[in-house]
């Protein structure tokens, strides 16, 4: 039996410097998809998007539910967790 194929977690910055937490199969596809006006509602006012921030999950669920860990968590949240990332690169 084959393995489900990883999920990614994902944020992008709007034009107006708000952020999007999403997940998805493929993340350059789904920001292509956001930048076409073919992504959320939310960033289709805001666009175009840049790609901030991804990380790879075994699965969908599990994607799913760090997408919701990271949206409960609210804006400092998520910008912590950009310099945390920019540091480890």
């Amino acid at each position: 039996m084959d393995a489900p194929p990883p999920a990614y977690v994902y944020m992008v910055r709007c034009a107006d410097g708000t952020l999007y937490t999403g997940w998805t199969t493929d993340v350059a596809r789904r920001v292509a998809e956001h930048n076409a006006g073919r992504g959320a509602a939310y960033t289709r006012q805001r666009g175009p998007v840049e790609l901030v921030y991804s990380e790879s999950h075994p699965d969908r669920s599990s994607a799913m539910r760090r997408e919701e860990q990271i949206k409960r968590r609210g804006r400092a949240y998520k910008e912590r967790l950009l310099r945390s990332a920019a540091k480890n690169a």
